[in-house]
């Protein structure tokens, strides 16, 4: 009973801060300061003071660190660089994406001059900030008080749904469809990097190499480089 009280719990965090997140970013539309702030309360400071009157949910273990097995995601990481990019210079030129610049600046209010400050705080710190909610609670804690299977979809599946709100107006609907399958995939692979180490620290090393790659696009698509 206990344990699929927590279940459920977890569910409701990752559902309902989901939610109010993508209606902050669909309708709301605030400056990006106001909103990371809004995405740090909703993704960490509130689900921590929640999973801390669970004893049950350790949610500080998610935060432990095994140097021995950082290697193989800093390769791995390295190698999802190195596709993204190669993918963009070889087949980004079937796709329109003349119209994410623009998309980028209205729905954050980034310009070009502010996108590089911007992309060091989505490469670093967003990145574990989306790390500790998708996969430590909505997986690796997820996994503890449900069956291991349910815990990859749903993570997986959150983690994919939550960016519609973000990336609907960037994209054609086939790129916008690809990319939301893609996130999908990513977030059973980084499920797996997880469930292997124990850990939110081996995905956030791959999505901070993603994100890299990502911000190098979105360089070049501003002109900055």
């Amino acid at each position: 009973m206990v344990q699929r009280r927590n279940g459920i719990i977890v569910v409701l965090i990752i559902i309902i801060s989901c939610g109010i997140m993508a209606y902050v970013e669909a309708a709301l539309v605030p400056g990006y300061a106001i909103k990371s702030i809004i995405k740090l309360t909703l993704f960490f400071v509130v689900p921590l003071l929640i999973l801390s009157r669970q004893k049950e949910l350790r949610a500080k273990s998610l935060f432990q660190m095994n140097g021995k097995k950082l290697l193989v995601p800093i390769l791995f990481g390295a190698g999802v660089y190195i596709f993204i990019i190669a993918a963009y210079f070889t087949i980004g030129s079937f796709f329109d994406f003349s119209q994410v610049a623009a998309a980028i600046t209205n729905s954050s209010g980034v310009e070009k001059k502010e996108f590089v400050w911007v992309a060091i705080y989505i490469s670093f710190v967003n990145s574990l900030l989306e790390e500790f909610f998708f996969r430590g609670i909505g997986f690796l804690l997820l996994r503890q008080v449900s069956s291991r299977r349910f815990a990859y979809i749903f993570s997986a599946a959150a983690f994919s749904l939550y960016h519609v709100a973000i990336m609907s107006s960037w994209f054609s609907i086939y790129l916008f469809l690809l990319l939301v399958v893609s996130l999908f995939v990513a977030g059973l692979m980084f499920n797996r990097l997880n469930d292997k180490s124990g850990s939110i620290y081996t995905s956030w090393l791959v999505h901070m190499c993603a994100n890299f790659a990502i911000n190098t696009i979105g360089f070049v698509l501003f002109g900055i480089m």
